[in-house]
């Protein structure tokens, strides 16, 4: 159970599915059906869990069993660095680069989340938005010098109390997403029928 728990909470951290911060960066785009963006956004956690994370479980897994101990203390990334390098020894530098690249689009994704909150609380002026950036980079800063366990827990929490009232809202939505959902796809049929036809 507790593995299972330990899984759910790093998949959420993950990939966001169900947090709704992903809807704000969706809000964003033009579309004429709003469908259409929903099914775009169902791609994001399948490729992150479904294809990222099992293949680095898969590694993990398969190293462990060939090699009991191989990490060590070792977790997070520098786990999955060992593992790759126990079975492609230059591996470790692309795995690298990949992770920074994880990192920082995390910040700029996040950054954007927060600051469409922050003006959405306190307006969309040049000097409130300047105060935002500059407090979410002090933020990054010390983010890079704590100890990771105490963030993760923190990160948890906050994923939680965030999860409560978006499914709430996911359920009360659900009959109009059906409706949409249902109007959309009437729409794509009559048009495959007119091409059959044609």
């Amino acid at each position: 159970m507790g593995a299972l728990i330990i899984g759910f909470q790093r998949a959420v951290f993950s990939n966001e599915a169900g947090i709704g911060s992903a809807s704000i960066a969706h809000a964003a785009v033009r579309t004429k059906e709003p469908v259409t963006e929903g099914m775009v956004s169902l791609l994001e956690p399948f490729i992150d869990t479904i294809v990222i994370c099992t293949i680095t479980a898969m590694v993990i897994g398969t190293t462990a069993v060939a090699n009991p101990g191989f990490a060590g203390d070792l977790t997070g990334i520098a786990m999955t660095s060992a593992a790759f390098e126990s079975q492609i020894s230059w591996f470790p530098i692309p795995l690298a680069f990949a992770g920074m690249l994880f990192a920082f689009s995390t910040m700029i994704s996040w950054s954007y989340y927060g600051l469409k909150g922050w003006t959405y609380l306190f307006g969309e002026g040049a000097n409130g938005q300047m105060i935002y950036k500059i407090i979410f980079c002090v933020f990054v800063a010390l983010g890079c010098v704590v100890q990771l366990g105490p963030i993760l827990d923190i990160s948890d929490a906050l994923v939680f109390l965030i999860c409560v009232p978006n499914i709430l809202g996911l359920y009360f939505l659900a009959p109009i997403v059906k409706r949409e959902l249902d109007s959309y796809m009437e729409k794509i049929c009559s048009v495959e029928i007119q091409k059959y036809k044609n």
